[in-house]
């Protein structure tokens, strides 16, 4: 990437960016991570309560960029043909004809995710990894972009199952929407007489640039310092004494693509440490197992993180350009 081209990311990004946050106020820097999380070709995991805006995310991410949007709600009787479609026999022709599911579309919603059973969560795994489904043994792209926003409820309420380690790891990173400070409720409350899937907002580039930034921010400057910066993360959280199951290899590549992305998306051409200090938490956090008596105690993985990230020197930034 050369710095001509890192500027022309940063200006689109932005512009992405503000976009959205017509509909999403006052949420700038989870409208960033959602966008760090797209352009890097990874899924993203909101754990959040009902009524914060994750479907108005989708749809106004969607829009901004000239794509499909669909939106799966999670019950306990869902079925994976649910997801991924089924292939139905048409009498008139004698033969089987393959009827899309909601995972064919640019942002696909999957709300409540925590809540079907462990075998429709599955149903996922495939199209989220290598962005097809395999239906009667015929493999069908869903296209490009693709981008999974998957919604869970915490833990502790009725009726959630927890998302098995293999399935969390396929989620470039996690962040949470929260609740909106009182200037933003107030101007949602002022436009509260438009619905929200009333809302239109104009698009800001055709998918297929999107398919280019991709491409594009893959090819920024990595310094070998903050290569092995990101593996000696990665390695600690696998030697902490409250983590019983680290981050695995698949974490490290997401750690470093997504760096990459952000620092795009400043507008430089490399990356420097605090890149990968800004994206260490949402990108590891969700993936570590706790031990059962550290997580007794009230010790979280973003705690965890935390401290990893004073523990673990980072590189100058005269070594890492």
């Amino acid at each position: 990437m050369t710095p001509e081209q890192a500027a022309w990311f940063s200006e689109i990004f932005g512009r992405l960016a503000a976009n959205i946050e017509q509909v999403l106020l006052g949420k700038s820097h989870v409208i960033r991570l959602s966008l760090t999380a797209m352009l890097s070709e990874g899924h993203l995991l909101l754990e959040d309560f009902p009524g914060t805006g994750k479907t108005s995310l989708a749809r106004a991410m969607a829009q901004s960029v000239q794509g499909s949007a669909s939106r799966v709600q999670f019950t306990p009787d869902l079925l994976p043909g649910d997801i991924t479609g089924v292939s139905i026999y048409d009498q008139r022709s004698g033969e089987f004809e393959f009827h899309k599911g909601p995972v064919f579309a640019n942002i696909v919603l999957a709300d409540e995710i925590n809540r079907a059973s462990p075998k429709t969560q599955s149903a996922l795994l495939e199209v989220m990894e290598e962005g097809s489904v395999t239906v009667d043994g015929i493999r069908h792209v869903v296209g490009a972009p693709f981008m999974v926003i998957a919604t869970q409820n915490p833990i502790e309420q009725a009726g959630t199952y927890r998302l098995p380690e293999a399935q969390l790891d396929r989620f470039i990173l996690k962040t949470s929407i929260g609740y909106p400070d009182h200037a933003a409720t107030l101007r949602i409350l002022e436009g509260s007489t438009v619905r929200s899937h009333e809302v239109i907002i104009p698009a800001i580039v055709p998918a297929e640039v999107v398919v280019d930034m991709s491409q594009l921010s893959r090819t920024v400057h990595v310094d070998p310092s903050v290569t092995d910066y990101v593996s000696r993360i990665v390695e600690a959280t696998r030697t902490a004494t409250e983590v019983r199951l680290g981050a695995s290899v698949r974490a490290a590549i997401a750690l470093l693509r997504t760096a990459k992305t952000l620092a795009a998306s400043n507008g430089r051409h490399y990356v420097i440490p605090d890149d990968v200090k800004a994206l260490a938490e949402p990108v590891l956090a969700h993936r570590l197992l706790l031990d059962p008596e550290a997580e007794f105690d009230g010790v979280t993985t973003s705690n965890v993180m935390a401290q990893l990230l004073i523990e673990v020197p980072p590189p100058s930034e005269r070594q890492a350009v």
